[in-house]
């Protein structure tokens, strides 16, 4: 039977992040990530400041500069012919004044190359964890995996730590049960390659209009588009047909026919399933949940891939002396929790004040350009708010540093 110290179930950026972390303090962690590399579409590329300091005190700041990326700075709303900022970074304190859009991949793959570098660190890709070993108390020992070749195993670990997305299957195997939010919408996310837009570049755009919601984001050679729809009513609207959805999409951001139709099918419109929940406890003896797998977020703020990696910190902050010295409990693992809970929970309130402030009357056809919720209209007429809003949605509450076992410096 296999060992590790700390088995972490899932490659993405909880996952690697607290994998490089706990390697760095020299404990034993074994990451499986069911895929055999990280190209996937429509992931959480965004890379916020509380992040990019991070990097930057880990000695990754000027790799990840090198990486292709777009600089959003500011946040802007059209709904109807009334223009609202939403959000400004430009004046928020600290070196890093934007959100950096880089391709989750290229994130993912400097932190995996970062991580090999370390003795102690094994990642086994095209390796999916399949259920969880438990002793006799019921206690978690590790897990049961699957190789992409057919091969089964068992890989046993002081703890088992489930960063395996909102969908975790360890979350799942081990009887933890996430209270779920409502959530008004779906969203179809497509690449539009659209012409340079002075209203658009270099900004997180959102246009409301005539029950509709569309918001876009600058990646230099296209724009990352999201389309919202009513909650379960993706079928009913693809029965319109293609040329239907050009024909709205390009309406509602100003984009005329040539550029709408770089969207050859339906194909080329994925659909993301928005749930919204969070774990009322993240621990069992053994097993502890973070990002997704503990609290799913909604794509308002695009804060998702950054609340994971703040709790991949905060975890091997507090789990790396325990597990160096092979006593952990389920005491650490609650402090764990204790210390993330506030900025999980203040992030999801401010999302779903948004959904029912602006999103659901948006798509209701109630939200008027002439007639704005209140804080927009403050947000119009008192512009410091504008920078607070930007560095609530960029740094947050309570944003996470590195463990001094894991610096290495601001760049490197």
């Amino acid at each position: 039977m296999e060992r590790t110290t700390c088995c972490v179930v899932g490659g993405g950026p909880a996952g690697l992040m607290l994998g490089l972390l706990l390697a760095r303090a020299g404990v034993e962690v074994t990451v499986l990530e069911k895929h055999g590399d990280f190209l996937r579409d429509f992931r959480g590329d965004t890379v916020h400041p509380s992040t990019l300091r991070l990097l930057d005190e880990l000695g990754l700041g000027e790799r990840f500069a090198r990486l292709p990326a777009q600089k959003l700075r500011e946040m802007r709303m059209r709904i109807d012919d009334t223009t609202v900022v939403a959000g400004d970074l430009r004046h928020i304190p600290g070196r890093h004044k934007y959100i950096a859009m880089v391709p989750q991949w290229d994130f993912l793959d400097l932190l995996a190359r970062e991580a090999a570098t370390e003795p102690s660190f094994t990642l086994r890709m095209r390796t999916a964890a399949t259920g969880l070993l438990t002793d006799a108390s019921g206690r978690v020992t590790g897990v049961r995996y699957l190789t992409d070749d057919g091969t089964s195993g068992e890989l046993t670990a002081d703890l088992t730590v489930a960063c395996d997305g909102r969908r975790s299957l360890v979350r799942a195997a081990a009887g933890l049960i996430p209270t779920a939010y409502d959530v008004p919408i779906d969203v179809w996310q497509v690449r539009v390659p659209a012409p340079p837009d002075a209203s658009k570049s270099g900004r997180v755009f959102l246009s409301v209009r005539d029950g509709q919601i569309a918001a876009t984001m600058d990646r230099g050679e296209y724009y990352q588009t999201s389309y919202l729809i009513e909650k379960g009513a993706d079928a009913e609207l693809r029965a319109h047909g293609i040329d239907w959805f050009r024909d709205r999409l390009g309406a509602l951001l100003g984009w005329d026919r040539a550029t709408t139709a770089e969207i050859g099918s339906w194909d080329d419109v994925k659909l993301l399933e928005v749930t919204m929940d969070r774990l009322p406890r993240w621990y069992t003896r053994g097993l502890l949940c973070i990002g997704d797998a503990a609290h799913t977020m909604s794509p308002v703020g695009g804060v998702g891939v950054n609340l994971a990696v703040q709790d991949a910190v905060a975890a091997a902050r507090v789990l790396a002396g325990p597990l160096r010295r092979g006593d952990v409990d389920v005491r650490d693992l609650a402090r764990v929790q204790k210390r993330r809970l506030l900025p999980t929970v203040v992030t999801q309130k401010q999302q779903l004040a948004e959904h029912e402030m602006l999103l659901r009357p948006a798509l209701a056809g109630t939200l008027r350009g002439d007639r704005l919720p209140v804080p927009l209209r403050m947000l119009r007429r008192v512009p410091p708010l504008r920078t607070v809003a930007g560095y609530l949605g960029g740094v947050g509450v309570r944003p996470e540093h590195a463990p001094e076992f894991a610096r290495r410096g601001l760049s490197r």
